[in-house]
């Protein structure tokens, strides 16, 4: 696949090279996403970690979970110390305070989260909301630092129309107490400290104008 060298990948590139801005970098399948990811990746010379939500997706970016990186548990996070615990009946929950306090978190990656500057979230569109608050939650901690995510600057790449993340409805009917939506741009953190926002347009993967557009019809539901 060629390299895109679109507007859009370029100032991708520059604001992640050359700032300490967050970004949310989306486009459909086929524009350049990975490929863009591989390329930025040969440049770097910030200290950088890819993590994706789930094992095949972390295998494919040549990262690891984000599970794993943070060390977080199989919870429900939920941003408050009051919990109603009626409503927490076979769920495992977890607070801002209880999340610290069960962290087992070895010197090593103490060290490297200490030290790292550029957090890439690949796959995006399977991170909960409340998974991506326990990561800012542990990132603050550790870093012993108040600003968002620790003061790690994060790229988040992802199209929201293709897996979204998966929540059961007993876990759900805690958490629409404390968050708008299930999807990473209803966390707190993401809603306090928006990212800027890139779509890459131009699909390579496809030359076939006419398949292109029945492709964008399904991933739209809309079916002529």
């Amino acid at each position: 696949m060629q390299y895109d060298t679109t507007q859009e990948a370029q100032l991708a590139r520059d604001l992640i090279l050359h700032t300490h801005h967050n970004l949310f970098l989306t486009g459909r399948a086929g524009t350049g996403k990975t490929t863009f990811l591989r390329e930025l990746c040969r440049e770097l010379r910030k200290s950088y970690v890819i993590v994706a939500p789930t094992g095949i997706a972390a295998l494919n970016a040549k990262g690891v979970t984000l599970h794993s990186l943070f060390q977080l548990p199989i919870a429900t996070f939920v941003p408050s110390t009051a919990v109603d615990i009626s409503l927490a009946e076979n769920v495992n929950v977890v607070t801002p305070k209880t999340l610290m306090q069960r962290q087992q978190m070895n010197s090593y990656k103490r060290k490297t989260l200490r030290k790292l500057e550029l957090l890439i979230i690949d796959e995006v569109s399977m991170l909960r909301a409340d998974t991506l608050d326990m990561i800012n939650t542990v990132l603050k901690s550790v870093r012993g630092s108040s600003a968002p995510f620790g003061g790690v600057q994060v790229l988040f790449i992802g199209d929201l129309l293709q897996l979204p993340p998966v929540v059961k409805p007993q876990e759900w009917e805690l958490l629409q107490r404390y968050y708008k939506g299930i999807f990473f741009f209803h966390s707190k953190v993401i809603e306090e400290n928006p990212p800027l926002y890139l779509e890459l347009e131009k699909v390579y993967r496809q030359s076939d104008a006419d398949f292109v557009k029945i492709l964008n019809h399904l991933r739209t539901n809309e079916i002529s």
